[in-house]
């Protein structure tokens, strides 16, 4: 196969520059404050709620003791992508949703910040604390550059297998480097964190490479002695109404996508918008709309608020920031143009039935579907053997082996689109199955 060249830089002209970090870097004497107020408990409850389960109150202690080495080489040794999941984790519903202090009525121990505190140190200071293992000889292909293959790889090149990254786009990292919202995680640094991870050696990435298409999946387990699969999702959803394909009307992922990595994209005469669904990208979208300027933002949902995916201290935030919401309503059709379209929508009762007469219309110059993502099993029929649940991945959940023993799996594509940290956890689960199917076909 021929090595295709690496990948382009960020654009310079992002729409994401305008948008403002959520959780600001932590000083170091607000560091040394908060580590302080750690009880570092015995069997911690945090460190059971961390799917990679980072030694919290260890890290924490080594902050305290003003030791940032340490407290990073702790975090990078359980999960190799703690530098993003500092600001992208939903920390109050993982780690520090379970911190003791909460039982008394007092505030969690900041961990997402104090985690980033302790990357960003690394990052900065190029600290590294681990070297690629002794050339075992065996070549491994990773489908896709996200989180979970990044994890994957890093492992595999600890234990001395050299990996190949094929990513169908310009930029590696996923929806890290693509789809996260410009207030916790920037494109720039998604890239930082690749290169970080890309340091240790033994990683090659082949962007602008799509599987199935420009290589087939004959050709990888011709070469390759393992392969895994780190796929995310699709495209948005559809909604299967009239108009949706109107200017003006546009999925999520994809916009959000532009927001971070169009170069000059802009959203110029745009006052008004709709965001349909109630999960965490249409929340993520609304908000962003809202702080990059949009008079007027609503998100439609068809049930009622307590039923939302989406979470709760993030849809609290959206409040606070302007966004109005629409409760049991769903939407019926796309109408006007892009200077003067709407969306008309249908109450409904607890059952999803429509409540006679009771039809109305949402001015708006940008409708966004956020409703989910299309699965890509079909990217991945060409796989003999490879088994799927619900359109997603089957794996045996200890070794992420799939029912096609020379391929392995982990991220969106088995978990159905759950969090950056959970991609991690499963592709360093995939390291350890992917050494172990070798070295017992050694």
């Amino acid at each position: 196969m021929t090595a295709t060249p690496f990948w382009k830089e960020a654009p310079r002209e992002r729409l994401e520059q305008n948008i403002h970090e959520q959780k600001v870097a932590l000083s170091a004497t607000s560091a040394a404050s908060e580590a302080n107020r750690c009880l570092y408990c015995y069997d911690a409850p945090c460190v059971q709620a961390c799917p990679t389960a980072i030694n919290i109150p260890e890290f924490i202690r080594r902050i305290a003791n003003g030791n940032l080495a340490g407290a990073a080489k702790t975090i990078f040794e359980a999960n190799i992508l703690g530098h993003s999941c500092a600001r992208v984790c939903p920390v109050e519903v993982l780690c520090a949703g379970s911190c003791v202090f909460l039982e008394k009525d007092e505030p969690a121990i900041m961990i997402g910040r104090l985690q980033r505190h302790a990357t960003d140190h690394a990052l900065k200071n190029g600290l590294r604390f681990s070297a690629r293992g002794t050339d075992t000889g065996k070549r491994i292909a990773l489908i896709g550059a996200g989180p979970a293959s990044l994890a994957a790889a890093y492992n595999l090149s600890l234990r001395g297998h050299a990996c190949v990254i094929f990513e169908g786009r310009s930029m590696p990292g996923g929806l890290n480097t693509t789809g996260v919202a410009p207030y916790k995680l920037q494109t720039d640094v998604s890239l930082e964190e690749v290169d970080y991870i890309l340091g240790i050696g033994g990683i090659e990435v082949q962007a602008n490479t799509w599987i199935g298409r420009d290589i087939s999946f004959q050709a990888l387990e011709d070469e390759f002695d393992a392969i895994f699969i780190g796929v995310g999702l699709g495209p948005d959803s559809r909604l299967q109404i009239p108009g949706e394909n109107l200017p003006g009307s546009v999925g999520a992922v994809e916009l959000i996508e532009r927001i971070k990595n169009e170069n000059g994209f802009h959203l110029n005469g745009i006052d008004e918008a709709v965001v349909i669904g109630g999960g965490n990208t249409a929340i993520d979208i609304a908000r962003e709309l809202k702080q990059l300027g949009i008079d007027t933002v609503t998100m439609v949902y068809r049930r009622a608020e307590e039923s939302m995916s989406g979470y709760a201290h993030e849809l609290a935030q959206a409040k606070q920031e302007g966004v109005r919401l629409q409760f049991g309503a769903v939407p019926l059709a796309v109408e006007g143009d892009a200077k003067a379209a709407q969306l008309r929508c249908a109450k409904v009762d607890a059952l999803l039935q429509p409540i006679p007469g009771q039809i109305f219309s949402l001015p708006a110059t940008l409708i966004v579907r956020a409703t989910g993502q299309e699965k890509l099993q079909t990217l991945l029929m060409g796989i003999t053997g490879l088994e799927f649940y619900q359109g997603r991945v089957k794996v045996n959940p200890l070794t992420q082996q799939t029912s096609h023993p020379k391929y392995f799996a982990g991220g969106d594509c088995v978990n159905g689109g759950k969090e950056v940290v959970n991609a991690a956890a499963e592709g360093k689960r995939a390291a350890e199955g992917i050494h172990a199917y070798l070295t017992s076909h050694a």
